[in-house]
């Protein structure tokens, strides 16, 4: 409402049409936002595949043409947001795959649990230079994660126990679970962790460091640096919920 009190200068509508007047509008942060869903989508598996995958591991399976049916429609459209989050689904699907196959059928045979997670590794390679960069970013850090955990539960001397765990009665799994938990918290295997973790993070935050000095503004560096990070966390939670209470672990 106009008081008269207060006068500003009147602005012509040839100034208005003027190509040197810029109106500034706040920057949407797309990087930020992308590494966001791919943290989700990273913590997703834990509370619905890995249930789902114990009850019906076929269906779980099925689903993967759901994801890949609505990355695809996404992932061609022309709207930025749409794009990506299509981008990062597809990237999704090929973790989800992997992970129906060998929690559904494979789960004690820890020797094929970094091979079958790398069965799209081939495709995701290819499309690192192609519209689908943001979900091959996200299935190749998921897969680094994977082999980075699987290394250190090898070098821990834990993978000897996973067959055992799973092989074992529920009344007998849980103290095993239990003990391979305990079994990480000797100095030696803790050094063998706390080398791994710190691994994980250098990784992330260089990954971090080059996305944020991406003059184009790709997300894929800050998505794969989400990947490396929630990946720890979540690991680290497992081992919380092995040592305390082995069957909220998910494993068993």
């Amino acid at each position: 409402m106009s008081s008269g009190l207060i006068r500003t200068a009147a602005v012509s509508p040839d100034a208005l049409n003027d190509q040197n007047l810029v109106l500034t509008l706040p920057r949407l942060k797309a990087p930020s936002q992308a590494g966001r869903w791919a943290a989700a989508l990273v913590v997703l598996p834990v509370f619905l595949q890995a249930p789902w995958v114990r009850l019906h591991p076929f269906s779980a399976g099925a689903f993967t043409v759901v994801l890949l049916a609505v990355a695809i429609s996404l992932g061609v459209q022309q709207e930025p947001s749409r794009s990506r989050a299509g981008g990062l689904l597809l990237g999704f699907s090929g973790s989800w795959l992997a992970g129906t196959v060998f929690w559904g059928w494979l789960r004690v045979h820890p020797a094929w649990h970094l091979p079958v997670e790398a069965m799209a590794l081939p495709l995701a390679l290819a499309g690192l230079n192609s519209r689908w960069r943001l979900g091959c970013a996200f299935y190749l850090s998921s897969l680094l994660g994977t082999a980075l955990t699987d290394l250190a539960m090898a070098l821990t001397g834990v993978m000897r126990l996973w067959p055992q765990v799973l092989n074992a009665p529920l009344d007998q799994a849980q103290p095993l679970l239990h003990e391979a938990a305990i079994s990480l918290q000797q100095p030696g295997s803790i050094a063998i962790l706390a080398a791994f973790a710190a691994l994980i993070l250098g990784l992330a935050q260089a990954l971090r460091q080059r996305g944020v000095s991406d003059s184009s503004g790709d997300p894929s560096w800050t998505v794969a640096a989400a990947v490396l990070v929630t990946t720890l966390v979540i690991d680290g939670l497992f081992l919380l919920s092995a040592t305390l209470q082995p069957s909220l672990s998910g494993l068993i």
